[in-house]
């Protein structure tokens, strides 16, 4: 918080702030940013503690039980020991999410660059109406110049409002979960979770 990596600056507290005030999830990313496949397995489940702390000691409130994994980088032993003790573990691995969920793995596809990817952006949409599944959309930063893991406003405004027009009902991940009803991913690795 308040710092400044090779993608520029990061997000301050009042950033945190607004967008908890304005209906977005704060969801958990690991402490440091860590990958499961650098440390042990102890030394990342205290990175995933230490993260979902941060994030009560800065904002008063507590995570949303989601998580994504650093890099896209798991383990099977990972998704095991996260599955119990949260809601859901997301992965950069493409593709939409449904019939069939796994939410020790969600599917997300990178929404990263400028005007020139929302073509490919709409076509997803438009295969998710069709499959009638769930597609996440994540970026990092959304700024003018964006660095390469990012976005610019136009494209991620461009692709909500295509999102919106189609009919598709955009909500948070948490938001999703609780309409569905699920508890955590233990819950649903042994129930073989169905849209």
């Amino acid at each position: 918080m308040n710092t400044v990596n090779e993608l520029g600056e990061q997000f301050r507290r009042s950033d945190l702030e607004m967008l908890s005030d304005d209906g977005h999830e704060l969801a958990s990313h690991t402490f440091s940013h860590v990958s499961c496949r650098s440390v042990s397995d102890g030394q990342f489940a205290d990175e995933v503690d230490r993260g979902r702390k941060a994030i009560q000691e800065i904002t008063g409130q507590s995570d949303s039980g989601n998580f994504a994994f650093p890099f896209g980088e798991f383990t099977l032993r990972a998704r095991k020991n996260l599955s119990s003790r949260l809601v859901s573990c997301r992965s950069i691995r493409n593709g939409l999410n449904g019939p069939e969920i796994d939410l020790s793995l969600l599917r997300a596809n990178s929404l990263y660059g400028d005007d020139d990817k929302i073509e490919a952006a709409w076509q997803l949409i438009h295969q998710n109406e069709k499959q009638k599944g769930w597609l996440i959309f994540y970026t990092h930063d959304v700024r003018p110049n964006p660095s390469r893991f990012g976005c610019t406003p136009s494209l991620l405004e461009s692709v909500v409002s295509f999102a919106s027009r189609s009919g598709a009902r955009i909500m948070t991940v948490a938001e999703v979960l609780a309409e569905v009803g699920r508890s955590t991913c233990q819950d649903n690795l042994e129930a073989g979770v169905k849209a």
